[in-house]
């Protein structure tokens, strides 16, 4: 008993730390701008250009960052003031609503919040989340750091994992294959309040669809592989990836993403193995580089004469444009990808089910984790 109230107060203590330095770190940057006005400098923030010219692929990380160019919030001009006075509200939001009170928002929330603030008031939720970024950028910390929410979940996973998640109601520990409903267990969307206890897995699988994510629930698919599946309802939301990376690189986990195969769902797996353009400046926390695209491969659709649709122009712009993404630039993408060109074809994961309802678990799952070397 004893050793349980002393863990609970060390995890306690270690909230209180991170929820310390957030309010530390807003503070600095608050204390910064009134030394501005002190010294009689033209109050200013000074952060990383997050234009598209200005975001490098780290072929040494196989990661997005940003480049060396800066651009700078300033009251010289209007547009400026009002920026800066919009960051100013929106910093004493998150220290004396936020971490002084232990209470969270939405960034819907915060959007409508700033009614309230006359002339600084956001004129769309775009302004808002993007001074949330921002600020994550100027003090090294995460939006969930500030305690604030997105308003989409972080889907689901199922498996043989034993976690223990910190909640504001206390603390609760689970499996997520005997605890939890064929749903699986929900993702937080702070999932560094969570803690892997043990496991039996052997791999993690981030699923696209709930259609296949359920099918290889029923199926059995998690216990006779012993496989954690995570279904990452589309693109993925920030606590879906960061719950991926930490299952890979603290449990030593091998990554597979199972996605349809268009290029709309490649770029889904290149959000979570190299990141994305827009949220560069969280790589190190939520990429997970080593994460290894399973299928539906444009050679599955042969190989497997798989029921398909016609690529629309659209999509035939998109694979085009991948060709040129350097995060497709290798062999086994190129091949890919010229191949569905030709074919001129898409297919679903649901396609599977063409074959029996037991194909995808019983023959093309094994066939194709045994060619990765997974099994």
């Amino acid at each position: 008993m004893a050793g349980s109230d002393d863990r609970k107060s060390s995890e306690r203590a270690l909230r209180d730390s991170r929820s310390k330095k957030a309010e530390e770190n807003l503070l600095r940057l608050a204390d910064s701008l009134y030394g501005q006005f002190q010294r009689g400098v033209v109050p200013h923030i000074s952060l990383p250009s997050r234009t598209k010219g200005n975001i490098e692929f780290s072929t040494k990380d196989d990661v997005w960052i940003y480049g060396d160019q800066e651009t700078m919030r300033s009251v010289k001009t209007v547009r400026g003031a009002k920026t800066i006075l919009k960051t100013v509200h929106l910093t004493e939001l998150l220290i004396d609503e936020h971490l002084k009170n232990n209470r969270g928002s939405t960034l819907r929330e915060i959007y409508y919040i700033s009614e309230n603030w006359d002339i600084a008031k956001f004129h769309e939720q775009a302004e808002s989340d993007r001074l949330i970024e921002d600020l994550e950028i100027v003090t090294d910390l995460h939006r969930e750091d500030f305690h604030v929410r997105p308003e989409e979940d972080g889907a689901a996973v199922f498996g043989p994992l034993r976690l223990k998640e910190q909640t504001r109601r206390g603390e609760k520990e689970m499996h997520c294959q005997e605890d939890v409903g064929e749903a699986g267990y929900q993702i937080p969307f702070n999932v560094d309040n969570i803690e892997f206890i043990n496991h039996d897995a052997r791999m993690v699988m981030a699923i696209e669809t709930g259609g296949m994510y359920a099918r290889l629930i029923e199926n059995g698919f998690d216990e006779e592989y012993n496989a954690i599946l995570v279904h990452i309802k589309g693109q993925p939301a920030r606590s879906t990836r960061r719950i991926i990376k930490r299952l890979n690189t603290e449990l030593n986990l091998p990554v597979v993403v199972f996605t349809d195969g268009d290029p709309w769902s490649y770029r889904i797996f290149a959000s979570i193995a190299y990141g994305a353009i827009k949220s560069a400046h969280l790589s190190d926390h939520l990429v997970t580089p080593k994460a290894r695209f399973l299928g539906v491969q444009p050679s599955d659709i042969v190989d497997y004469n798989l029921s398909t649709d016609k690529l629309t122009d659209r999509d035939l712009q998109a694979l085009k444009s991948e060709l040129s993404d350097p995060r497709f630039a290798n062999p086994y993408w190129e091949k890919q990808i010229h191949l569905q060109i030709d074919l001129k074809k898409k297919a679903e994961q649901q396609a599977f089910a063409g074959k029996g309802l037991d194909f995808v678990t019983k023959t093309y799952l094994p066939d194709r984790l045994t060619e990765m070397g997974i099994i």
